[in-house]
């Protein structure tokens, strides 16, 4: 009986002091990945710090040109943070670590997704967790030149991409890769959020030709890996959008995304999936932040992982 006693007050403790609440996190790049993994944090969502003085926590060893563009972490079914991330403008691979603490990482690995294929490249890999078959899928943007012809000049140069994906139980063993969005136009920076059993894919519409689009629009599924609707009008506005990244805030949604023309970044939020108000104006970020993900970990942990 007293051992439960002290678990209760445990439990009211870390509520008075704050213990469990979120802070909002962000892994991202600077510049052209040289440097490798940035953080920042956040209480509110808006107000952006970054960490460590904007240094580097890793410097990237994957891959032939050794970049670390497009960093995205989860935190795995086992608790480590999982990380993957773009090594290279013109590899078929992509890079992973692993974490315990966001500080400490594993030894990087180069994972050949697409050296199968005669692909030019593979661009802003995420992961998503699949609760139900517990596995994770890794998903990414790349191009394979005249899979796709009617669409070949109507993106960047000899750029034409289709998202694709993979599933591992362990990040040693993966699926043979998939098509995972295909909707006739050429499309990358896809990011998976789920609600109520339905998912959602935040993705970049990558045209420039004959009419450039270059906005961040949403598919929807019943399933993670298959079945995505055309994509939704534009969620961002009269400007080129990427890399969108979604924060759930209560029953507030936060899209952030980098408008890269401008050399700064953008939000639009919404209350429910459908109407987004621009929230540009009201977030501060980083000077020089590129295209990452936002994730939450409890303050508790950021005391503790941060505490010099």
């Amino acid at each position: 009986m007293k051992r439960y006693y002290f678990v209760f007050l445990f439990f009211i403790a870390a509520k008075l002091f704050g213990q469990d609440d979120p802070v909002y996190m962000f892994s991202y790049f600077n510049d052209n990945g040289q440097d490798g993994l940035h953080l920042a944090y956040s209480k509110d969502g808006y107000q952006w710090t970054a960490l460590q003085n904007d240094q580097s926590f890793l410097k990237p060893t994957a891959g032939k040109d050794k970049l670390m563009r497009d960093p995205c972490i989860i935190r795995g079914a086992d608790g480590l943070f999982r990380m993957v991330w773009t090594v290279s403008w013109n590899e078929r691979g992509i890079g992973y670590a692993s974490s315990k603490d966001l500080v400490h990482w594993s030894p990087q690995r180069y994972i050949p997704l697409m050296e199968q294929e005669p692909a030019l490249n593979c661009w802003a890999p995420e992961i998503n967790y699949d609760v139900k078959h517990k596995r994770y899928m890794i998903y990414w943007a790349t191009t394979i030149p005249g899979r796709f012809p009617d669409t070949d000049s109507s993106g960047d140069g000899r750029y034409n991409h289709r998202m694709y994906y993979v599933f591992t139980k362990d990040f040693k063993t993966f699926s043979k890769p998939a098509l995972l969005y295909n909707k006739g136009f050429t499309v990358i920076d896809a990011t998976i959020k789920e609600k109520n059993g339905q998912y959602m894919m935040f993705l970049k519409d990558e045209t420039k030709l004959p009419a450039p689009q270059k906005n961040i629009r949403v598919a929807t599924s019943r399933y993670l890996d298959k079945n995505y609707s055309a994509p939704s009008a534009p969620i961002t506005g009269n400007y080129w959008a990427e890399g969108p990244t979604v924060l759930q805030k209560g029953s507030e949604w936060i899209v952030y995304f980098d408008k890269y023309r401008d050399h700064s970044y953008g939000a639009v939020r919404s209350a429910d999936l459908e109407n987004w108000e621009d929230v540009s104006d009201k977030i501060h970020m980083p000077k020089g932040l590129k295209h990452g993900t936002v994730f939450v970990i409890a303050q508790k942990e950021f005391d503790t992982f941060f505490k010099k």
